[in-house]
């Protein structure tokens, strides 16, 4: 089976890509630097010969409101024509858990456009929405530092290991489409700011963090579950504990 899978060379499209071909599935795994762009539509049409399944991990470099929107709308346009022409049996995109949950953020407003055009668009899809990767925590923390304080919302996490998110989504590649949209997590759910400190602590980062109701995350105010499942959700295997000491001893060996 072909499968492209767009954004291909990132965090989870590297990883989704090796577990694919381990499979022994003909897997192209696309991005702008090998002559695939989403924006352009430079090789798009080539790329979709004779392909199953386009996994769409494309992402946007900037998070600012407008450019987010005009990457993921044009980068979805784009992708989805050029697998109409080719006849693409599955389209499965990732997307965020909470996306529809927090208006005031450009980016989740942005791949909830994402994911209208994918539902209009009469190719057979699973959308799969995740929460935050556990990879991103030190992300999230650069971008609430005030000083040597990181201020961030108790509202709950249920942080996803790449390695699950991976596996997963080459798990739905290759099931028949659902048309609807999977959610996925990681097996521990605690707040934000609690997980946050834990993962600082664990780097040996000496910042503090302060639990602050009003601390914005992409833009918005979280309540206690905007960044969470509120119902069935199919959940990862690697827990947050057994993530750091992985994560401790990549670092250590570097």
């Amino acid at each position: 089976m072909k499968i492209v899978v767009i954004g291909g060379t990132g965090l989870i499209g590297s990883k989704t890509v090796a577990i694919l071909r381990q499979g022994g599935h003909n897997v192209v795994a696309a991005s702008a630097q090998n002559g695939i762009n989403t924006i352009t539509g430079q090789g798009l049409k080539e790329a979709m010969v004779d392909t199953t399944v386009v996994i769409d991990l494309a992402n946007s470099s900037s998070d600012e409101d407008k450019a987010v929107m005009e990457f993921f709308e044009t980068s979805g346009r784009n992708l989805l024509a050029a697998e109409v022409v080719a006849g693409v049996k599955r389209h499965v995109a990732l997307s965020i858990i909470g996306a529809d949950r927090l208006p005031d953020s450009g980016y989740y407003r942005a791949k909830v456009a994402q994911e209208k055009l994918i539902q209009a668009s009469g190719i057979p899809y699973t959308i799969v929405r995740a929460t935050q990767f556990m990879e991103f925590l030190g992300t999230i923390a650069a971008r609430s530092t005030d000083g040597n304080l990181v201020r961030l919302s108790p509202g709950l996490l249920q942080p996803i290991a790449a390695d699950d998110v991976a596996a997963i989504l080459a798990d739905v590649a290759l099931a028949a489409p659902r048309n609807s949209t999977v959610e996925i997590a990681g097996p521990d759910r605690a707040p934000l700011n609690e997980i946050v400190a834990r993962y600082l602590r664990a780097v040996g980062d000496p910042r503090a963090v302060v639990c602050d109701p009003e601390a914005r995350y992409g833009g918005g105010r979280l309540t206690e579950c905007t960044l969470v499942p509120l119902g069935e959700a199919r959940l990862g295997h690697i827990g947050f504990d057994e993530w750091l000491r992985r994560s401790r001893g990549k670092t250590c060996n570097r």
